[in-house]
């Protein structure tokens, strides 16, 4: 999240938690203070005990692991006592989780109270982690929201090496929908949530809309001055693509946003993919 480091770094003293010091410098000159630990290492975790107010949470789950480790050890450290010192644990947290918990919707629209039915391994991860932290902020008195985020993409973010490589999409009458959110977006999202959401409230992080997938990878390879994809029914696409890509590629969904515009009052600057690309940019 580190669009959101010059809003953030602005308004309040931020220390960032890192595998490596590879980012270090960058970070340091932004005014961040860096912390080096891995989640996959306990001990390494001791300096985080009731050092920040406010957490933002986006490091993904071990794709290696069942659940998600990472997540339950960052909650045990951030609520870690030492002697007779009991560590306060963050006011607010926000957790950056995936739209893919629901799985396949067949292209309904759905709001948040849908129930999760995760349908490959990553998304239940998710599942994981948002259920780890919802029972920590019970715990802790902390105010928990969970931004569901679907595509993100920029300028440096769009699929250009998906369609350098010619990987079909869906014949029209086989595709599904996806959702997207622009990064600057989905950082903004965050930063804001982290003092307007409500305790343990989901929000969809998305744009205002859904498009057939197929159609954004066209519009994607216009924009760039690349060929088309090809496309494939989804018979062949299930035995044709590797599995993991066919677990995004099979699911269809159009997420509302409702609550991201009017609880976090949100006034997206990229509310369309498809415009973002027509302008140019």
């Amino acid at each position: 999240m580190q669009r959101a480091l010059p809003w953030l770094t602005a308004r309040f003293r931020v220390y960032a938690l890192l595998r490596s010091s590879e980012k270090a410098a960058r970070l340091r000159l932004s005014g961040v203070r860096v912390l080096t630990g891995n989640l996959d290492q306990p001990a390494s975790l001791r300096r985080l005990a009731g050092i920040a107010d406010y957490l933002l949470h986006s490091a993904p789950p071990d794709p290696a692991r069942e659940g998600d480790p990472r997540t339950r050890r960052l909650c045990a450290a951030l609520s870690r006592s030492s002697g007779r010192m009991v560590a306060q644990p963050p006011r607010r947290a926000v957790y950056i989780s995936t739209s893919g918990v629901y799985g396949d919707c067949q292209g309904a629209l759905i709001d948040e109270t849908r129930p999760s039915a995760p349908e490959s391994p990553r998304a239940s991860r998710r599942v994981s982690a948002e259920a780890t932290l919802r029972a920590w902020a019970r715990r802790n008195g902390t105010t928990l929201g969970i931004l569901r985020a679907p595509g993100i993409y920029a300028a440096d973010r769009l699929p250009i090496a998906r369609l350098q490589r010619g990987t079909p999409a869906l014949i029209p009458a086989d595709d599904g929908y996806s959702n997207h959110v622009h990064a600057d977006d989905l950082a903004r999202c965050a930063a804001l949530a982290l003092f307007r959401a409500r305790p343990l409230r989901v929000y969809h992080a998305c744009d205002d809309e859904p498009l057939r997938t197929g159609d954004w990878f066209d519009a994607v390879a216009r924009h760039s001055g690349l060929p088309p994809p090809p496309r494939i029914s989804r018979t062949e696409a299930a035995t044709s693509i590797e599995q993991g890509l066919w677990s995004f590629m099979r699911e269809s969904r159009r997420l509302v946003n409702r609550r991201l515009r009017e609880e976090l009052r949100i006034r997206l600057q990229h509310p369309s993919a498809l415009a973002f690309l027509a302008a140019g940019k």
